[in-house]
């Protein structure tokens, strides 16, 4: 008599996702299938890196618009610290520029909210296979997008600021004094300062109301 062939171990996944009732129903959809079990939750950027970081988990889904941290930035840090961790990126956002940024980032996948009862469930299994997962509707529009690109000779998009000014811009516009940016980042106040003034000047602004109208702009906040 064959004995009984053992139940696969579920995908253990991070959601994150500032907003408590997005992830509630997002937990709903997940937990509610036999291969994925949500092990850690997390309400911004920083938590989820700090979640990742200390619970076993396989896949995490990241928002792009979090407080701290956004999904991009912490997709970011995920990769370079744990790159055999699988990200996918969950948002109300249809915009391609996004899309290639998270594919920069080192997501496998990008998923509207909008569609997520439809998508996010095989979106999660596609990215633990290491198989790219892209909305339905968005692949046509996207390589069309690109290969004009291409024949432009512009390539993809290039960052406008890098990674270290995106987030001194982001903690910027939430209101955070340099002292408080210094600790967050683990930088001097001063150095907080020199990046502001270099954000300042390539981006043709004068001051923090500017600088925060461009991170709304860019989706590092939300309005």
């Amino acid at each position: 008599m064959t004995a009984p062939t053992a139940a696969p171990t579920p995908i253990r996944v991070l959601l994150a996702d500032d907003h408590t009732l997005v992830r509630r129903g997002v937990r709903l959809i997940l937990d509610g299938e036999p291969d994925l079990t949500v092990v850690a939750e997390a309400g911004d950027g920083a938590e989820a890196v700090a979640k990742a970081r200390e619970t076993a988990v396989d896949l995490a889904v990241l928002d792009v618009a979090m407080p701290r941290m956004t999904g991009l930035q912490a997709a970011r840090e995920l990769s370079r610290r744990l790159p055999d961790l699988h990200i996918l990126i969950l948002t109300m956002y249809d915009n391609e520029e996004y899309f290639f940024e998270a594919l920069r980032a080192g997501a496998s996948g990008y998923v509207l909210k909008s569609v997520a009862d439809r998508d996010l469930v095989e979106a999660c299994r596609a990215a633990v296979r290491d198989e790219p997962f892209i909305y339905p509707g968005a692949e046509r529009a996207l390589v069309r997008s690109y290969l004009e690109r291409l024949h432009r000779g512009d390539g993809l998009p290039e960052r406008a600021i890098t990674e270290r000014e995106e987030e001194i811009l982001k903690l910027v516009a939430e209101g955070h004094t340099s002292k408080e940016i210094g600790e967050l980042l683990f930088i001097s106040a001063k150095t907080v300062e020199r990046h502001r003034a270099n954000l300042l000047q390539k981006l043709g602004m004068r001051d923090r109301l500017e600088l925060t109208r461009y991170a709304i702009r860019a989706g590092l906040i939300e309005p």
